[in-house]
């Protein structure tokens, strides 16, 4: 397992492809979802189930699957009462994913996941960065090839501090936001919208956030866990406004706690032909968030033809 591979094909202007959905799958297969902590149990509670939705990606034909470390930040961890786990869950993660590459025999890197789940606002940034530089120092300890911070959901501010902390590390990070369309001025905000019961959250233009974040963070920038219909737009945005890799892992569905809510009408041919937009606009990485499953990934394998 190595960087080396991945680093190759960007360098050579070629595809990567990321895996999809890591909860919504656990789910999809009999993992019990926590109140709490969402998927971020189930590396320990149904490793089984977790290291076969890794092998599910990797027979689908990625090239970099992400730990299930998503919802087991230090801070949610902390937060919902389980403290004395943290290492224990973020560790347990990266085993499962490596025991998932070594029986592939396959060259899949390894991704760790350092998100800002469980970074509530009131906290103060102070307060979050002790839990970010924590869940990085684990994941890199435990040997993962690449660091993708998942600041989807987040505020800018907050995205920055993740990329500020991520700084201190040596290995390739990759960044993931999400992005919204304001109904009002119909520009691409950054923001989410993944409830079935709340209003979308909407926080600053994005291109105005993107110039914060290309001065701080230079490896790849991906649109993540955001809608199919502000993907395309948001990846025409960072192509003009960053020079380095662009990327995409959109969802479908709704979040509905602690479940997530399947909109089963995305066909394999059509999440293709969307991918195959992202491409033509500069994407170099395609993968899914939430709802996107391996069905819908081993579509992207066409893209490499």
């Amino acid at each position: 397992m190595s960087y080396d591979t991945v680093k190759k094909k960007l360098d050579n202007g070629k595809l990567v492809i990321l895996d999809g959905a890591m909860g919504s799958e656990l789910e999809k297969n009999g993992a019990q979802m926590d109140k709490d902590l969402w998927c971020g149990t189930s590396s320990i509670k149904f490793p089984e189930i977790v290291k076969k939705v890794h092998e599910d990606y990797i027979n689908a034909g990625v090239d970099v699957i992400t730990t299930n470390t998503y919802a087991s930040t230090p801070i949610s961890m902390r937060n919902y009462g389980y403290e004395e786990f943290i290492e224990d869950y973020n560790k347990k993660s990266v085993l499962i994913a490596k025991k998932a590459v070594e029986d592939s025999k396959k060259d899949i890197a390894i991704a760790g996941s350092v998100s800002a789940s469980g970074s509530f606002y009131k906290l103060g940034i102070k307060k979050m960065i002790p839990g970010f530089n924590e869940q990085l120092k684990i994941l890199t300890d435990e040997g993962v090839d690449l660091i993708i911070l998942e600041a989807m959901s987040s505020q800018a501010d907050i995205v920055q501090a993740m990329i500020e902390c991520s700084t201190k590390i040596n290995m390739p990070v990759w960044l993931s936001v999400s992005c919204v369309i304001d109904d009002s001025t119909n520009k691409v905000m950054l923001g989410y919208n993944d409830s079935m019961d709340a209003p979308p959250e909407v926080y600053e233009n994005f291109e105005k956030s993107l110039v914060k974040f290309s001065k701080l963070h230079k490896g790849p920038i991906l649109i993540a866990h955001s809608n199919i219909n502000v993907t395309g737009r948001a990846i025409k945005i960072v192509k003009k406004n960053f020079n380095g890799v662009v990327g995409a892992y959109p969802n479908v569905g709704f979040y509905k706690k602690p479940n997530w809510i399947y909109e089963d009408n995305m066909r394999p041919e059509d999440y293709l032909k969307e991918a195959k937009s992202w491409v033509k606009n500069g994407s170099q990485i395609i993968g899914g968030c939430c709802g996107i499953g391996p069905n819908l990934i081993k579509s992207l394998s066409k893209l490499k033809l």
